[in-house]
C-alpha cells in the first residue's frame, strides 16, 4: 500500500507516513499517541495554572479524571448514536475504540456532564475550573488534531489551492471520498491520487489562534465561566467552517443534515449570545459599584471635611472663651485691686480698724494716768502755742515736786490753793486752760 503524503503547490513530500508503531509487539496508533500527547499537556497545563492560581490542583486532577472517562464513552456513543446502521448487526464493534468512531461535541457534552456531577458532590464552582480546563481541552485538540494526519481522515472536499494534500486512493475509507474528487483523480505511476482540504491542518491553525486569544482574555474576564463559554461559541465557529468542508460527516438519519453542523451553529450562537449578555450586564453591574463607590467616598470625603470644619470651629470657639475667660479674669483681678485702694483710702479694713482703736484706748488710758486724758486732740493739733504753754507748765510742775521730794516737809504742795480763789483746787495749768 502506498503511504505517501504530499502538498504538491508548496512541494512538500513525504514518501512513508506510517499509522502506527509497533512496542513489545503492541501495535499502537499515532493518532492515539498524539491524542495522549495533548491530554498530558492540556492536563499539565491546567495544574500549573491551578497553583499559579492558589487554587487545590488534585481538584482539577479529580475534575479532569472523571470527565475524561464521561467523555470517552460520551465520544463513543454519541459517534454510534448516528451512525447506527454500522453496528446495528454487530454490537460487539460498540466497544472497539481502537478502530475509530470517536465524536468531538459527544467527547466535549459527555465530558462536561461529568465535571458538573464531580463539582456537585465537592461542592466546587463548575463555571471557575471551566475557565481553566477548557484551555487545557483546547491544547490537547491542538495536538490531537494531528493525529488525522497519520489516519489519514477528516479530510476536505477537493481543492487545487495552495495547501492541497495529496493522498493516495487505497489509503483512505471509500466512503469518505466524493464524486468530484474521484473526477479529479491524478494518477502517479500507476498510483491512483485524491487530492482534498487538509481540514486537520485548518482546525490545529484555528485553535491555536483561539487558544492565544482565551489566553489573552484571562485577565479581562467579568464572570467566572466567561472563557469557558468564549470556548464553546468560538470552537463552534471554528467548526462551523471546517465541517462544511469535511466529507465524513456524522448526518441526522434520514437528511443530509450534519449533526456537528448543526450542534457547532447551536454552540455559537448560543453561548456567543450568552456570553455577551452576561458580560455587558456584569458591566453595568461594575458601573453601577463604581458609582456606588465613589457616591460612597465622596459622602466619606464631606462627613470628614463637615468634622473638620466642626472641629475647626471648636477650636476657633474654645481660644475665644479662653481670651475672653483671661480677660474676665483680668478684669476681676483688676477690679480687686481697685476695691483694696479704695478701702485702705477710704476706710481701713475692720480688723485694721480693731486695733487702731485698741491702741487709741491704751493711749488714753496712759493719757488719763497722766492727766491728759481729757484733752482734745484736736486742740492739740490746731493751737501749737497753747501746747507750748501746756508744755511749759507741766515742766516747771515737775521741778516743783522734785524740790519738795528733796527740801523736806517746809513747803506746801503745788496743788493746795492759796487765796480760796474757788477754783476747787485746779492746778494753775487747768485753770490756764
Amino acid at each position: 500500500m502506498e503511504m505517501s503524503i504530499g502538498f504538491p503547490n508548496i512541494g512538500i513530500e513525504f514518501a512513508h507516513v506510517g499509522r502506527s508503531v509497533s512496542i513489545f509487539g503492541y501495535e499502537i496508533t499515532f493518532y492515539g499517541i498524539l491524542i495522549a500527547i495533548g491530554m498530558i499537556l492540556g492536563v499539565s497545563f491546567v495544574v500549573l495554572e491551578a497553583k499559579r492560581r492558589g487554587q487545590d490542583p488534585n481538584s482539577y486532577l479529580g475534575m479532569i479524571l472523571v470527565g475524561m472517562i464521561f467523555g470517552l464513552w460520551g465520544a463513543r456513543l454519541f459517534y454510534v448514536g448516528f451512525s447506527w446502521p454500522l453496528y446495528r448487526g454487530n454490537i460487539q464493534e460498540i466497544l472497539n475504540i481502537r478502530s475509530g468512531g470517536l465524536s468531538i461535541y459527544g467527547g466535549i457534552f459527555g465530558g462536561v456532564l461529568g465535571a458538573v456531577l464531580f463539582c456537585r458532590i465537592r461542592k466546587c464552582s463548575f463555571w471557575k475550573m471551566a475557565d481553566t480546563v477548557s484551555i487545557g481541552l483546547l491544547i490537547a485538540q491542538i495536538i490531537g488534531r494531528w493525529g488525522d494526519f497519520f489516519n489519514r481522515g477528516s479530510f476536505g472536499e477537493y481543492t487545487d489551492g495552495y495547501f492541497a494534500m495529496r493522498l493516495p486512493l487505497s489509503a483512505v475509507h471509500t466512503d469518505e471520498v466524493s464524486a468530484q474528487m474521484r473526477e479529479k483523480l491524478a494518477v502517479i505511476d500507476g498510483v491512483s491520487y485524491i487530492q482534498a482540504h487538509p481540514v486537520f491542518l485548518y482546525e490545529s491553525v484555528l485553535c491555536l489562534l483561539l487558544l492565544m486569544f482565551l489566553l489573552g482574555s484571562q485577565r479581562k474576564k467579568k464572570f467566572q465561566g466567561e472563557i469557558f463559554m468564549r470556548y464553546l461559541a468560538l470552537y463552534g465557529l471554528i467548526r462551523c467552517f471546517t465541517e462544511w468542508l469535511r466529507t465524513d460527516k456524522i448526518l441526522i438519519p434520514g437528511t443530509r443534515m450534519s449533526v456537528s453542523l448543526i450542534v457547532s451553529v447551536f454552540l455559537f450562537l448560543f453561548f456567543g449570545a450568552e456570553a455577551l449578555i452576561r458580560r455587558s450586564m456584569e458591566k453595568k453591574r461594575a458601573a453601577a459599584r463604581k458609582r456606588r463607590r465613589e457616591a460612597f467616598y465622596a459622602a466619606e470625603e464631606e462627613a470628614e471635611a463637615e468634622l473638620d470644619r466642626q472641629e475647626k470651629k471648636r477650636a476657633a470657639a474654645g481660644t475665644a472663651a479662653s481670651d475672653s475667660g483671661e480677660q474676665a479674669e483680668a478684669f476681676e483681678k483688676s477690679e480687686g485691686v481697685q476695691e483694696e485702694e479704695d478701702e485702705w483710702d477710704g476706710t481701713l479694713p475692720s480688723a485694721k480698724r480693731q486695733q487702731e482703736e485698741a491702741f487709741r484706748e491704751q493711749q488714753t488710758e496712759r493719757d488719763a494716768d497722766t492727766g491728759y486724758g481729757d484733752e482734745p486732740e484736736e486742740n492739740t493739733e490746731e493751737d501749737p502755742e497753747r501746747n507750748g504753754v501746756s508744755e511749759g507748765l507741766d515742766s516747771s510742775e515737775d521741778a516743783e515736786s522734785k524740790d519738795t521730794v528733796q527740801g523736806g516737809s517746809g513747803e506746801k504742795p503745788l496743788a493746795e490753793p492759796e487765796g480760796g480763789s474757788g477754783d476747787g483746787g485746779l492746778s494753775e495749768a487747768e485753770r490756764i486752760e
